[in-house]
């Protein structure tokens, strides 16, 4: 678990720099030449790296072991990180939003030049890779902060597709399509921010993770098991808990239907990766239940 969260801030650390330097490259040529878009663009490419610093404050907290006080760990402060980036989206999909409405008060035509593409399409590469990088990385560490991270860095990717149309449409003499494109930017922002919190919640609110059906076909393969139900699972990427009720014969001595109970948390852990723990509430199997396996 520690060697994970090692990994998670690694990835972090490198994500940050890299979003630093494409951010600083947006804004200070977008500000320079007036282009509210690719300023707007820069400043979503910042607050990623603001996202990141987060990431790595959740991950150092939730690496922590269990305690007295939290007796489960502190995982779950990952996914609060992960909370915390939707915010920041949210919030700079508003600033962006309202600058673009300020745009069409106060019209300007802001300078393109050649140098303005070099910039965007540099960029968006850079961000497709760390995209590709972090998604990979969050799925193979089972992190919900890096899997969010970067779809917050995804969205970059489209806003600077949007924000080289713009620059096409102001060089084309069609100056009033750069805030236009500034709105569309804040709205993928906002449906970004919206569904970071969405997966996030169903950790927080301790929503069912896994199938029951699939999970008790596999328990009833294990010798000895005669049914299970009462099956819940709870938890976020890297750290599922399981609790069910599992049926054996009333006559079972209690050493063999205690060694069941090992075998099937043993089992449930190597079918699912992020499976941590496993509680199991042993039952004996009433006369008509010995007859047929049970499965709710």
């Amino acid at each position: 678990m520690m060697h994970r969260f090692k990994k998670v801030q690694q990835v972090l650390v490198l994500v940050l720099f890299l979003n630093l330097a494409v951010a600083f490259a947006k804004i200070i040529y977008g500000t320079l030449t007036g282009t509210l878009s690719m300023t707007a663009d820069g400043y979503h490419s910042l607050f990623d790296g603001v996202s990141n610093i987060v990431g790595l404050v959740g991950i150092f907290i939730a690496s922590r072991p269990p305690d007295r006080e939290h007796p489960y760990g502190h995982q779950k402060y990952e996914t609060v990180a992960s909370i915390f980036i939707a915010v920041l989206l949210l919030f700079v999909g508003f600033e962006i939003f309202q600058n673009a409405l300020d745009r069409f008060l106060v019209r300007s035509t802001p300078g393109v030049t050649a140098l303005s593409f070099i910039i965007m399409l540099g960029t968006m590469g850079v961000n497709y890779l760390v995209t590709r990088y972090e998604h990979g990385q969050g799925v193979a560490l089972s992190s919900s902060v890096l899997i969010a991270d970067s779809m917050h860095t995804k969205s970059d990717i489209y806003v600077s597709f949007s924000v080289i149309v713009s620059l096409v449409a102001i060089r084309s003499g069609f100056p009033l399509l750069d805030p236009v494109i500034a709105l569309l930017i804040s709205f993928l922002i906002f449906r970004a921010g919206f569904r970071i919190m969405k997966e996030s919640s169903k950790v927080l609110l301790d929503m069912s993770r896994l199938e029951e059906e699939e999970i008790c076909n596999l328990v009833l393969g294990i010798e000895g098991v005669l049914g299970c139900h009462k099956i819940r699972t709870r938890g976020g990427m890297g750290d599922i808990r399981i609790d069910m009720h599992v049926l054996v014969w009333s006559d079972m001595p209690l050493e063999d239907a205690h060694l069941i109970a090992h075998r099937v948390s043993k089992m449930l852990k190597v079918e699912y990766k992020d499976v941590t723990d496993v509680v199991v509430h042993l039952e004996p199997a009433l006369p008509q239940e010995s007859n047929s396996k049970k499965t709710s």
